[in-house]
Parts: structure tokens; C-alpha cells; sequence
């Protein structure tokens, strides 16, 4: 990296005065984790590159995943290997070189209770052995991420002991990579890409797209600019066809409830209860920061107009829990789901009859236009979709570029594994973690933002200082993820407000 990774209003400012005067080699459209991850591509190879984002970074489908980083254990049990194979090895580089900060292995346990039939448990059972293959085939050592192996009730309940004791025969014990957040992630490569020269421009919204750029809109100032390109890139997901009328897109929705973490007794583990009747689809009960267990997820059909954030329903939710319930001694109840959150799949249309049949593989495509499309794919191949879509874009026109350099670049904050004894600021950080609270200039750095919650004052001033926060709703909903629950947010709303608005004005 030659350049700074901080991200602020002021840059914002001054870049896109440079975007709207000079033709970058690469311009990029969409700031989820695929358009982040393509600015990053083409910055490393030595493009000049603007991203720009309608609303935030990782504002869509990317803030909405299960954060885990996945080795693609479903797509064995659909026959889809390639894909199984490819998520792996994403796994591998994400967990080994390029954000071990971000990442650490999260147990996963499948009890052997009623709630799991005979068959079910015995494919989960083969189906983590043959998740197993596919880390060792990556490369992945089990000190970073154990291999799988029966365990005894008693363990099990250790690890969760919300679960039902009655009939509990033990369990099998596998491993994956979990995010701290996905939002940190995009957060992270963004500004990764921003430290080899990308401009990384937020609230600027495409209108249209051709072969050489797109015309724009700044959102803050209602302003109308033309943005020059010798290539460009569509990353803009479930949105893509709202600039390219040829595609087909078919989104899912994938809905999770969020619980407070005593709700399961406090796991240690991620809970696996398989979809009843099914043996390859599962709800999954994983333990977060802030106290909390996400459940989850859905797989919905999401037809008409895509909402700029998708609503959960009662059925999914209710689902959810019906799913999760058999298998623990006290049912969680309704009124113990602490917040709830959507996001929608971006799939490219197909016949299939429902939209878990439907590939996750990535797709790389030329438009009528003359721009780079690229669709679907999945969090954890996000590097990968991103090396494909600079291949394209290269070829396309000539640029002087030579091939990815991704794979082996580490993310600003990367350290080695940074989970034992690091505390929370730590994971979320990694190695810029004790320059967060020793350079910040707010009163009370190391104060909760609000009485119960492990977020620091310090790191909203960061979120705006360095992380291209520039709303409280930023800080909330994207960089520390309070908002997930109602509560939370009402709690630390007025706080936060008053310290974005405190760090813009000395940025100003």
C-alpha cells in the first residue's frame, strides 16, 4: 500500500472533483463487498479506479449475510463441487493471508437428538467429512481451522447448553470461518483499495451507464456530473437491472432473527438444526459480538421492484424458530427475538422452481452497452468474482494491467490470528485496533456509547475519522451493527449522533 486508507468527508470532497475532471482507467459502480473488491483488484494492479455508491458502503445485500466465511459444505450436497471447491479456497486466503483480523473459526455443532432424523444426521455427518477434504485440498492447517469429530452429550450441552438433553446421543463437531462482521469487511476492503489509489465516492448515484463512464448524481449536493471511463464494471447486485434492461435477475430473501445470547444459555458453538425434510438445508444459531445469536436462514422468492432494504415477515420468522425449537430443552418464544434483518440473494434468473436450486456461482457477462456485468456469487468468493470481472474489463479495453495480485494482500488491520486475548476491539480491528483509542480527540474514548453495548466512543470517531461514516445512520446500521436491534439503536442513538456530527465539524 503507498497511499492512506482513511476514508472521510473531506476526501470524498476532493475526489470527486478529480473523478468528474480526469478519465480513470476503471470505473466501478456499486460499494457492496463485489464493487469494493473490484476497486481493490484493479487499484493493486495499477488501474486508476473510482468506485461510486448510490447510499453507503455495504448499504445492500452484503451487511445482510450469516458472517461466515463458508467452505461451500451446501453445494457438495447439490452436486455443485466447482463452486464447493472455489469456496474453500476463498475460505483459505481469507482466513490465512488476507483477513485473519476479521476471521476466526467458529465451532459448529449438529446434534444427534429427535429433532434430527436418522438420515440427516448421518449426510450432515458425511457432509462435514467431506467439507473436511476440501480444507485440507486448500491448504487450510486445522490450527486454523479443526477438522471435524463426534463429541459426547454431555460436551455438546457445554457448548450449548440450551439444548435438549432427552434423546441427545452426542454430536458432531466441525468447523468454518466466521466474520466479525460483513460489513467490516467491505468496510476493510475499501479502504484497502483506497490505499492504492482508488477513489472511493459514497452518495453518488449512477443514472446510466455506457462503454466509457456513467452519469451521475451527488446525493449531497443534487449535483449532476459525468464520470469518464475506459472500462466499467456493474457490481451493483440486485440492482444491476435497473442499469442493464438485459438482465434477468430473480432475487431470495434471506431472513435472520437476532437473540440475545442468554436466550441459548450463552453457546460457545453454532447450533445446526437441518430444514425439516430436508438433508442439505440448515438453520444455523451463531453466536455473535454484542451479546447476541443470530438465527438463520430463509430462502425466499422476492419477485416485483427491489426495496432498498427487504423487510423479514412473520412467516420467516415464525419459521425460523419452528426450525430451531426441537432441538432446545426451553423454546424460544416470540416475544425473545431481540430484531430481525433481510437481504436479498442476487441470483441471476433461471426456470428453477425455487430459488435454493439456483446456482451461487458468479457470472461474468459483456452488456449490450459496452460495460463489465458481474452477477451473482457469494460473500466468501467475493475475491475471486472480483478477479474475474478486472479480467474482463481488461481484455475489454486494452488496459495496462497485469494479472491479480489479491490473493496473497492482506486487508488494512491484518494480523495472525488475532482472537486469543484480544478482547473485542481487537477482532473487529486487528492491529489498528490500539491506535483507535490512543489517537482519538473525543471526551471519554473508551466509553460505552451506551450503558451495555462493547462500543466505544472512540470507534465512532473512527467510523467518520477513517471508515467514510458520514451520517449517525452509517455508524449505526453499517459500521458497528447496533442497529440490528430496536433497543440498541434507541439507546445509543443520541450519543452517536452528537459524536458524528462533533468529528465532522473538526473534519469540516
Amino acid at each position: 500500500m503507498t497511499g492512506s486508507s482513511k476514508l472521510d468527508a473531506a476526501r470524498r470532497r476532493r475526489e470527486l472533483a478529480l473523478a468528474a475532471e480526469q478519465v480513470a482507467d476503471l470505473l466501478v459502480v456499486g460499494g457492496g463487498i463485489t464493487g469494493a473488491g473490484v476497486a481493490l483488484d484493479a487499484a493493486a494492479r495499477g488501474l486508476s479506479v473510482a468506485l461510486i455508491e448510490a447510499e453507503d458502503l455495504a448499504f445492500g445485500t452484503s451487511r445482510f449475510s450469516s458472517k461466515l466465511v463458508h467452505g461451500g459444505l451446501r453445494y457438495l450436497a447439490t452436486g455443485d463441487v466447482a463452486t464447493a471447491r472455489e469456496s474453500a479456497l476463498e475460505r483459505h486466503l481469507l482466513m490465512t493471508r488476507i483477513a485473519p483480523h476479521l476471521i476466526r473459526p467458529m465451532p459448529q455443532l449438529l446434534p444427534f437428538s429427535p429433532a434430527a432424523t436418522m438420515r440427516q444426521r448421518a449426510v450432515g455427518a458425511v457432509g462435514f467429512a467431506l467439507g473436511d477434504l476440501l480444507r485440507l485440498r486448500a491448504g487450510t492447517p486445522a490450527a486454523v481451522l479443526p477438522g471435524p469429530r463426534p463429541i459426547s452429550a454431555r460436551t455438546a450441552r457445554r457448548m450449548v447448553p440450551a439444548l435438549d438433553p432427552v434423546g441427545l446421543h452426542g454430536a458432531v463437531l466441525a468447523a468454518d470461518g466466521q466474520l466479525v462482521d460483513d460489513a467490516r469487511l467491505v468496510v476493510a476492503v475499501a479502504r484497502t483499495a483506497a490505499a492504492h489509489g482508488a477513489r472511493i465516492l459514497t452518495r453518488v448515484r449512477a443514472l446510466s451507464l455506457h462503454r466509457h463512464g456513467a452519469h451521475v448524481e451527488d446525493a449531497l449536493s443534487g449535483e449532476r456530473l459525468e464520470l469518464r471511463a475506459r472500462a466499467v464494471v456493474n457490481a451493483t447486485g440486485v440492482w444491476a437491472g435497473q442499469l442493464d434492461d438485459a438482465i434477468r435477475m430473480r432475487p431470495s430473501r434471506g431472513t435472520h432473527i437476532v437473540l440475545d445470547a442468554e436466550a441459548l444459555g450463552g453457546p460457545t458453538a453454532a447450533l445446526t438444526m437441518p430444514h425439516p425434510g430436508s438433508i442439505s438445508r440448515f438453520v444455523f444459531a451463531l453466536p455473535q459480538q454484542l451479546g447476541r445469536v443470530v438465527v438463520g436462514l430463509t430462502d425466499e422468492d422476492a419477485p416485483g421492484p427491489v426495496p432498498a432494504v427487504a423487510a423479514p415477515t412473520e412467516a420467516e420468522i415464525r419459521f425460523l424458530l419452528d426450525t430451531l425449537n426441537p432441538g432446545l430443552r426451553t423454546p424460544v418464544r416470540r416475544d425473545q427475538v431481540r430484531g430481525a434483518y433481510a437481504g436479498l440473494r442476487p441470483l441471476v434468473g433461471t426456470d428453477a422452481a425455487s430459488t435454493a436450486d439456483i446456482s451461487r456461482r458468479h457470472l461474468v457477462a459483456l452488456s449490450d452497452g459496452g460495460f463489465v456485468n458481474v452477477l451473482g456469487g457469494k460473500l466468501t468468493t467475493y475475491r475471486k468474482m472480483a478477479e474475474d470481472a478486472v479480467d474482463r474489463a481488461v481484455a475489454l479495453a486494452a488496459l495496462p494491467a497485469g494479472p491479480s495480485r489479491t490473493a496473497r494482500l492482506p486487508l488494512v488491520g491484518a494480523i495472525a490470528a488475532p482472537w486469543p486475548g484480544r478482547g473485542s476491539l481487537g477482532w473487529r480491528y486487528g492491529a489498528e485496533a490500539e491506535g483507535i483509542l490512543a489517537r482519538a480527540r473525543c471526551a471519554d474514548p473508551r466509553a460505552q456509547v451506551a450503558p451495555g453495548l462493547d462500543i466505544t466512543r472512540a470507534e465512532v470517531e473512527f467510523a467518520v475519522r477513517a471508515e467514510g461514516a458520514l451520517t449517525a445512520d452509517d455508524v449505526l446500521d453499517r459500521r458497528t451493527r447496533i442497529g440490528l436491534v430496536d433497543d440498541d439503536r434507541i439507546r445509543a442513538h443520541d450519543a452517536v449522533t452528537s459524536l458524528v456530527a462533533e468529528t465532522l465539524a473538526d473534519l469540516a
